[in-house]
């Protein structure tokens, strides 16, 4: 019995060592990916949570700043139990935002991830990348985030784009300030409580959706981009959210042929965008 005891706590070590040296090799991954564009990690301090941030080493100032938001990342294990860490295995976002073809542009992580040491940074509890993950709470910080952002760069205007859920998160901030002169979206979650009711999973109770703010978005000039194969986030999705606007003057979807949800929208992106702003 105690051979087993022994066995056993050695394969939760090991386990868990593999878990913590993943957590790190994804973020060392995105550092350096990050640097051979000339990209540098920047640590943004809000009241809440230390966001995480990719910005060009030579940043110039800009009238115009354009802000990439990263998706859920790794929220889940499987269907029931959350990661440890939601540092994303595949940054969609930061991949988009380093192939930016042109004008000022930073990119912003969700809170608590490619943070090292987890368990001594504020807030950061599961629930803020499971059910709470567009929490007000959330929401504040990457506003707060935003704001340090056109700073430094001395900007007047933003531009959001969010992949995934990080669409929702840009979606919610769209509609609370005053200087986003435009929305994209990329196999974007707009209406996260059908997209629960799709999928038969349990509300996000506790986050904030953009379907509640139907009425700030649609004066914002938008594009959004879906997949034509993507069954996590379905056009129809996209659609059905914005066929309750008043008017769809302001509102472009874009289907995708042959893309996914995930892989490789970075491969098209300057393709995509090049001439939509």
């Amino acid at each position: 019995m105690k051979i087993a005891h022994i066995l056993l706590w050695s394969c939760f070590l090991f386990i868990s060592g593999c878990s913590y040296q993943s957590a790190i090799i994804r973020i060392e991954n995105a550092d350096q990916q990050a640097k051979e564009y000339d990209w540098q990690r920047s640590v943004l301090k809000t009241n809440s949570f230390e966001l995480v941030s990719y910005v060009p080493t030579n940043t110039t100032e800009a009238k115009i700043l354009t802000v990439y938001i990263e998706g859920d990342g790794f929220a889940w294990k499987n269907s029931h139990r959350a990661s440890s860490d939601p540092t994303p295995h595949n940054p969609v976002a930061l991949n988009l935002a380093l192939k930016h073809p042109k004008g000022a542009a930073a990119y912003l992580a969700r809170p608590c991830q490619y943070h090292i040491d987890l368990d001594n940074t504020p807030l950061c509890s599961q629930s803020y990348w499971t059910n709470e993950r567009y929490s007000k709470e959330v929401i504040d910080a990457s506003e707060q985030a935003l704001t340090q952002l056109k700073e430094s760069v001395n900007a007047k205007q933003l531009i959001l784009i969010g992949y995934s859920g990080g669409a929702t998160i840009a979606a919610l901030l769209a509609a609370q300030r005053n200087d986003v002169i435009q929305l994209i979206t990329v196999a974007g979650n707009l209406n996260h409580q059908a997209w629960s009711t799709l999928h038969n999973i349990s509300p996000l109770i506790g986050s904030l959706n953009p379907a509640d703010y139907r009425d700030k978005l649609q004066t914002i000039p938008q594009i959004h981009f879906v997949g034509e194969d993507d069954k996590n986030i379905p056009a129809t999705l996209v659609q059905d959210f914005i066929a309750t606007y008043n008017s769809a003057d302001f509102t472009q979807v874009i289907v995708v042929p042959e893309q996914s949800h995930n892989c490789c929208w970075q491969d098209i992106w300057q393709s995509l965008i090049f001439n939509k702003y």
